[in-house]
């Protein structure tokens, strides 16, 4: 069937184990893939309901068909198998019980929700009265300000011994000191450096005007919160069977035996359905609000039992996401790279073979056409006729050929001036059969080395196309779309992750098998200096 030099060619390739091993991977992927339906389906593939057989993977069933609610809609199988609609049915399920379109309702998350338990830490109140040179007078609350470094006093004898006044502290306070009426003023004040006191805002409320001015000036100083300063919250999320992470089930077992005991008691109020109301709660020498709440069934989701690569931002699982768009992604790019190899080689063998003005207009032709701008006539051929995978390829492949065809018409250049050319010739064989019969064969070097390159260059930029909205109309799925989706969704690290995976193991394995076409169809890899 091959010939002796293909055969070694063959051989040679099946002993470069990562370029075999990468093209089984890659060959059990693309075979999966087209069966995506028998693979993940929240269809059942097949089941037997009250003596009648149904295939609903294949065909389409009404919801009265089960239910009897006189419904038309497809119906949910996932849904009936909850409600106990097929509990006496015999139901053949897909391996994954999920599509790529499918709407994961929050019923189904509702066993996977978490009880979440903060503790908001709470800012620091005190007061304090001083005189016009800043000399404390009176403090009130200073004791729950004050650093716990013991050197540290906590009665400071001048607000210039804990915090930095700025430079116009005395010119924003002149007219309450000179007595005259004056609006509420807040004055920001930052630490003293190592001193240990936390930055504060002094609080003045306004004054009416007085004879005689002030001798004392009454504020209040508010604990501020700063980027630089750890607010000390603390957070901790209980799921259902799991345990919390070693580091916070240490700081949880840290916490009173009383705290521990009204937090679980919150857990079941809340885990029941009720509400549990915010309270404050003390810890050493701070205030705390416990705030306890069962989270919301939100999209994105992460990863669960059942969704384990988690929901995109529409409520779809990730994994059949992906696993549906790997097969349009990889039907993409054989079907553009087969076209575009079949008209890059017609091309270039007809420039090659011809040669003379056929050559030199094919060539400026190709070097105007090349100019043109790919991205702007995609965008300019999906208004007018509608994004789509038939436009796709086509505009794709009218662009896609050229590199191609550079290569067959050096190919054909060589082999024209060949001996078995000429011997064709003088048995007066015609130029079709020449080219297509003798020139062609020998010629297939490139495109078999290219194949997989450009494959993976299809693949890649179906995926760019996606992820800028230039590409396939939604639901369709799409991996360029999922990453679209983790931009906006900057949380939800499963919708890069994933994705992004699957994006580099599909186009890792392409580029190591074009490494082993290339080396085994090289021959200056086998010729030796004698």
């Amino acid at each position: 069937m091959f010939s002796p030099i293909t055969q070694k060619r063959l051989q040679r390739f099946r002993h470069l184990r990562r370029a075999w091993w990468s093209f089984c991977l890659f060959a059990v992927l693309y075979i999966l893939t087209l069966g995506a339906e028998l693979v993940c389906n929240s269809r059942p593939l097949a089941m037997r309901f009250q003596g009648r057989w149904y295939f609903p993977a294949f065909c389409f069933y009404p919801d009265d068909a089960f239910t009897g609610s006189g419904l038309q809609t497809r119906a949910d199988y996932l849904a009936l198998e909850r409600l106990g609609v097929l509990k006496d049915a015999w139901v053949l399920w897909a391996p994954v019980r999920n599509d790529p379109y499918r709407i994961v309702s929050p019923d189904e998350l509702a066993p996977e929700l978490r009880e979440q338990v903060r503790l908001n830490l709470q800012p620091r109140v005190a007061g304090v009265t001083f005189a016009p040179d800043g000399a404390i007078q009176q403090a009130t609350g200073f004791e729950i300000l004050a650093p716990e470094n013991p050197e540290s006093p906590e009665s400071p004898a001048n607000l210039s011994d804990c915090w930095v006044l700025p430079d116009d502290f005395d010119a924003q306070l002149a007219s309450r000191w000179n007595g005259a009426a004056a609006e509420s003023l807040s004055i920001h004040l930052k630490p003293q450096p190592k001193s240990g006191w936390p930055a504060v805002e002094l609080r003045f409320a306004a004054a009416s005007a007085r004879s005689g001015g002030r001798k004392t000036l009454r504020a209040r100083i508010f604990e501020e919160f700063t980027e630089q300063t750890h607010t000390g919250d603390l957070r901790w999320e209980f799921a259902r069977e799991a345990e919390l992470p070693r580091r916070a089930a240490k700081e949880f077992e840290e916490l009173p035996a009383a705290l521990k005991e009204k937090i679980a008691a919150a857990r079941a109020t809340v885990r029941g359905g009720g509400n549990f109301p915010v309270e404050e709660v003390q810890l050493g020498r701070r205030s705390y609000r416990l705030v306890v709440e069962m989270e919301a069934a939100r999209y994105p989701f992460r990863p669960v039992k059942g969704h384990w690569m988690g929901i995109d931002d529409a409520g779809r699982d990730v994994f059949a996401r992906i696993f549906y768009g790997l097969r349009i992604a990889l039907n993409f790019g054989m079907i553009l790279v087969l076209f575009s190899l079949a008209g890059g080689t017609f091309v270039g063998m007809l420039q090659g073979y011809l040669g003379g003005k056929v050559d030199i207009l094919g060539q400026r032709f190709i070097e105007i056409w090349s100019a043109l701008p790919f991205l702007y006539v995609m965008i300019l051929m999906g208004s007018i006729y509608g994004a789509g995978f038939l436009l796709l390829l086509v505009c794709y492949a009218l662009f896609n050929w050229i590199g191609i065809s550079y290569y067959m018409r050096a190919e054909t250049l060589r082999l024209r001036h060949q001996p078995y050319v000429e011997a064709a010739k003088c048995l007066g064989l015609s130029g079709w059969r020449i080219a297509f019969r003798h020139i062609l064969p020998n010629a297939l070097v490139p495109l078999i080395t290219f194949f997989p390159f450009s494959l993976v260059g299809a693949i890649g930029s179906l995926a760019a196309l996606d992820y800028l909205g230039f590409g396939l109309p939604a639901p369709t799925p799409s991996l360029g779309e999922l990453l679209s989706q983790a931009q906006a969704q900057r949380e939800a690290w499963w919708l890069v992750l994933y994705p992004s995976l699957a994006l580099f193991i599909v186009m890792l394995l392409g580029v190591f098998i074009g490494e082993g076409v290339r080396n085994s169809f090289d021959p200056r890899r086998q010729q030796r200096l004698q």
